[in-house]
């Protein structure tokens, strides 16, 4: 037996990177089943160990993809989309019951998912052009928001988004090598 759960930190997720046209059915469920019913349901488990406190906060992890579309990620990005919006409906269901829900939406950061678009310097290279902080994400420009949304700073804060993404959201990019079609 655990204590109180006061705190969840809700990151699952899969991607089957392929043009709309190659996407199968198998794909689509693969990717809606992890990244937007498996948030669901782990937030609603939780929220069922929280409530009963009268406090709770959950991070969803969403992505960059939930509010600009890329090619090559169409059902990623809409699941991600998904987690935002599950994340304003959650936040409205269990804000008074004194859980705050939120999601923070990395930008590009270089993980076991999409290492080998990294190993690719063209798309790299384009990448980095059109973040206006020049570099893909790293690891530590994750903490500091997720620490944020968790605590007591961010109590006031429920059913937003928070992109941490290198200002690549005011601008649009290509989610495949220019040879990928």
């Amino acid at each position: 037996r655990m204590g109180t759960v006061d705190i969840l930190v809700n990151n699952a997720g899969c991607n089957v990177r392929k043009p709309a046209l190659e996407v199968t059915w198998d794909d689509w469920n693969l990717i809606l089943d992890t990244n937007l019913r498996g948030t669901f349901f782990v937030a609603q488990g939780f929220a069922r160990h929280m409530i009963p406190n009268g406090y709770g906060r959950i991070v969803n992890i969403g992505s960059v993809t939930s509010v600009a579309g890329y090619a090559g990620l169409g059902p990623y990005g809409a699941s991600r989309g998904g987690v935002k919006q599950l994340t304003m409906s959650l936040a409205d269901d269990w804000g008074p019951h004194g859980i705050t829900v939120n999601c923070l939406a990395p930008g590009w950061f270089k993980t076991a998912q999409n290492a080998v678009m990294y190993e690719n310097e063209e798309w790299v290279s384009y990448l980095t052009d059109r973040i206006p902080l020049k570099r893909p994400g790293q690891p530590d420009d994750l903490r500091g928001a997720v620490v944020f949304l968790a605590s007591e700073a961010s109590a006031y804060i429920t059913g937003q988004t928070l992109l941490v993404d290198g200002g690549i959201s005011t601008g649009a990019t290509r989610a495949l090598p220019a040879s990928s079609g």
